[in-house]
């Protein structure tokens, strides 16, 4: 739907109502023409076109269980709700949604509920950030997959995001561009997507023989505010940074910001990097380069892996699949004015003789 909002010129929303055929959107004639042509230029039919959903009345069994910790603080677990959501339509379940606040008492009725209702054939537990949880001794006996997080005995099959791989990637970007001097602003350190964004950095500029250079470091706590304390902070090294990778948008903002205030031009004076794709990654000025958080994916291939277990009997050994997202090139990334001029420098060299 983002890139059918991209080649129709409109945002997301208008696709939304314009593809599901929402009544009462006054969207002109011109437009949903518009979005209809993008969409069969790409090739995108909505979730639940693309297979022959299987006929519900042949089995009792017809949800699925989405059980989240938190859900309204964050876009994240909405957007693998989503995919949960899509795919198990499109294969003939609904998917029920219980958030927990993380409240014992209310997660205990919920799974006792679930584990009574003869309509549930199984449950993804879900968690706002990537952790490690201790399934709950009811769920031993209900086809259960996790999401964004894994099990402390890894006793059921797990979907996480590829955050080492996320990190390398973001960075690799940079280095290929021409950076070597690369601020790492880090979510809080905690966190185990903070710590093995870090690995992914650390290794990416391992492989571009980069030397990790701690003073280049800053611990955030993926706020706008923090993002722009932290970019302040690089920004007035002695030597500073040409590029910098935030550990999210929220905080690629505040980069933003603070690259403005000090007087450095995006992406001609610094690049800045953005970690998740948000909406708003796409209306800053000038767009985030950022990478994406496949957060859709994992919802979806949750729900598949789900409905392989308990429908059609497949045994899926208690592994962890890592999900990768790929980079999302826009406009606040470019080579280096230090770079650029040497280069320009060695061409007049060689053409001088």
């Amino acid at each position: 739907m983002t890139d059918v909002a991209r080649i129709a010129g409109v945002s997301q929303s208008s696709v939304s109502l314009v593809l599901n055929e929402m009544t009462g959107a006054r969207i002109s004639s011109e437009t949903q023409m518009k979005v209809r042509e993008a969409a069969h230029k790409i090739g995108y039919q909505l979730p639940g076109t693309r297979h022959d959903p299987m006929p519900v009345a042949e089995t009792r069994k017809t949800t699925i269980a989405f059980i989240v910790d938190e859900i309204s603080t964050s876009p994240h677990p909405v957007i693998s709700l989503d995919g949960a959501r899509d795919h198990a339509f499109g294969q003939g379940f609904l998917v029920s949604t219980y958030a927990t606040r993380s409240n014992h008492d209310l997660e205990d009725a919920i799974l006792r509920a679930i584990a009574s209702d003869p309509a549930i054939i199984g449950v993804i537990y879900a968690t706002i950030f990537t952790r490690r949880v201790t399934v709950p001794e009811i769920l031993h006996g209900i086809p259960t997959v996790l999401l964004n997080c894994v099990g402390e005995a890894r006793q059921v099959p797990a979907i996480v995001p590829g955050e080492v791989a996320g990190g390398f990637a973001a960075t690799a970007h940079l280095t290929g561009l021409g950076h070597r001097r690369i601020g790492f602003i880090n979510g809080e350190p905690w966190m185990d997507a903070a710590m093995d964004r870090l690995k992914g950095y650390k290794q990416a500029l391992a492989t571009a023989d980069i030397a990790f250079d701690p003073a280049l470091l800053r611990n955030g706590d993926w706020l706008p505010l923090r993002g722009y304390e932290a970019a302040l902070d690089l920004l007035s090294l002695p030597d500073p940074p040409s590029a910098l990778l935030c550990g999210n948008d929220l905080m690629a903002i505040g980069a933003l910001e603070a690259a403005t205030e000090r007087g450095f031009r995006v992406p001609h004076d610094l690049s800045i990097m953005g970690y998740d794709d948000q909406e708003l990654a796409r209306y800053t000025h000038p767009p985030l380069t950022t990478i994406v958080l496949p957060n859709y994916e994992m919802g979806s291939k949750a729900a598949e892996l789900l409905i392989d277990m308990a429908v059609h009997g497949k045994t899926i050994r208690p592994m962890t699949i890592k999900v990768d997202g790929p980079v999302v090139v826009r406009s606040t990334t470019a080579s280096p004015r230090s770079a650029q001029r040497r280069n320009a420098a060695g061409e007049s060299k060689l053409a001088g003789g």
